[in-house]
């Protein structure tokens, strides 16, 4: 595994797993939120970001967390592993809650500079939405990929036993 993609909806612990996976297997990590979004949650235009994803993904060895359905393909293309964290809408609903509530006003890790950890409604309606209009849509992708092996874990003890085994 050189290339390792994270995914999944928001609060299933994307950032975390990618953290511990990135130090256990010794390889760079990308987050992709912190190239994505500029200051005060500004994105990216649309022809910069397929630059930008373009020279991430043309490394050697990565691991890259974050969804962003419009480079979904290309990252697919050349990835070994996509790990899937399928979580309910439930337990993604609470750890984004609990993160807001613990860390609101501060910029977390993963994020860009500038972009403190608020509560936005807009996030959780497409969070608890995800089931719905995300998921399809990377079920989806992973059919028109089937050369990249998909690891689909549904909990937070299933996710820290695939690292054990590891």
């Amino acid at each position: 595994m050189k290339r390792i993609l994270i995914l999944g909806p928001g609060g299933a612990g994307k950032s975390t797993l990618s953290k511990k996976l990135a130090e256990k297997l010794d390889l760079p990590l990308i987050h992709l939120d912190q190239h994505y979004w500029q200051p005060d949650w500004v994105p990216m235009d649309a022809e910069r970001w397929a630059g930008v994803m373009a020279e991430l993904t043309a490394r050697d060895r990565w691991i890259m967390d974050g969804n962003f359905a419009s480079a979904l393909d290309r990252r697919l293309e050349v990835a070994d592993v996509a790990i899937f964290l399928d979580f309910n809408r439930w337990k993604s609903l609470w750890g984004a809650f609990t993160r807001v509530v613990k860390q609101s006003g501060q910029v977390r890790s993963d994020m860009a500079p500038g972009c403190p950890e608020r509560f936005d409604a807009e996030f959780f309606i497409w969070l608890w939405n995800f089931p719905r209009d995300s998921k399809p849509e990377l079920e989806a992708a992973f059919a028109r990929h089937p050369q990249t092996q998909v690891v689909r874990l549904t909990s937070r003890h299933a996710i820290q036993q695939w690292l054990n085994a590891l």
